[in-house]
């Protein structure tokens, strides 16, 4: 096993542990996400599910899987009933999805993609146009700015991918970060609320790593469901979530995910996502 796949067969283990058949009823209330940042995934998503349970009054319980596509699949399917999804596949879907909420970072909904770099670098990386012969890590093809932000910026420096050594998808923020310290990719295209949060948390990752570039403010990524299918507890899954900094288990909760609390939002949060991928061939967003 290469030290790339033994990154991701660490971090998928915690997945795992909560990834299995899932089967949507009336009786529960399933959300879809993806690998979050913390240690100790399993132990917090418990935590969340006792909370939400409590407050919502049906069994309430979280599916995540490896990629966003993977989300959306269950929830197009009626598998799951509700995703925490990134603002880009929200503008792409946009027809078919509901806002539930968007997290508050410190403070306001919004965050920034960052482009980080290996500190051991022997040649440095200051910006985009630096990137011409390197590798670089991708977090998710449906990633904001574990990918569309790179392509805008990459168009911008003159750089096409081919100009590149290698690119890859890490699947998964933290991994782009994992990958880039273990110097697998020389720089990384990262989710800057994810970077921040690893660098709270202590995780070693960011000790080898530095940000070089950061973003104008994009929507955070959402909880969205989908805009036809109305479950009967959505309306308490809402107020529960928009709630939870009303209490002091769900200000523990928070504080676990380095958020202030969570907030109604609107389309309009996401404009800037939408420009970005009215410019790139191949987004889904038509101009």
């Amino acid at each position: 096993m290469n030290r790339r796949h033994g990154i991701q067969a660490l971090l998928a283990t915690a997945v795992s542990a909560i990834t299995g058949p899932v089967a949507a009823s009336a009786a529960r209330l399933r959300i879809g996400l993806t690998s979050v940042i913390l240690a100790d995934q399993v132990a917090f998503l418990s935590r969340w599910e006792r909370y939400l349970s409590s407050n919502v009054g049906c069994e309430v319980s979280f599916v995540a899987r490896e990629s966003y596509q993977a989300i959306l699949d269950l929830l197009f399917s009626g598998q799951i009933d509700a995703a925490w999804i990134c603002g880009y596949p929200y503008i792409r879907y946009e027809s078919d999805l509901s806002l539930l909420a968007v997290p508050l970072y410190e403070g306001e909904p919004v965050y920034q993609a960052y482009l980080i770099r290996s500190r051991q670098l022997d040649v440095a990386i200051k910006q985009w146009s630096d990137l011409r012969g390197k590798v670089l890590a991708y977090s998710d093809p449906l990633s904001n700015s574990g990918w569309l932000v790179a392509q805008v910026q990459l168009a911008l420096a003159g750089v096409r991918e081919r100009d590149l050594k290698r690119v890859f998808f890490a699947h998964g923020h933290r991994n782009v970060a994992e990958a880039v310290a273990a110097r697998l990719a020389q720089a990384g295209s990262i989710d800057g609320y994810v970077w921040e949060t690893m660098r709270q948390q202590g995780m070693a990752a960011i000790a080898q790593t530095e940000v070089v570039w950061k973003s104008e403010r994009h929507g955070f990524p959402p909880l969205v469901t989908l805009r036809n299918t109305a479950h009967p507890f959505r309306p308490q899954l809402q107020q529960a979530v928009l709630s939870m900094s009303n209490d002091g288990a769900g200000q523990a909760l928070l504080h676990d995910l380095n958020l202030t609390g969570f907030t109604a939002g609107s389309p309009d949060l996401f404009d800037s996502i939408r420009r970005q991928a009215q410019t790139v061939p191949g987004s889904g967003v038509g101009a």
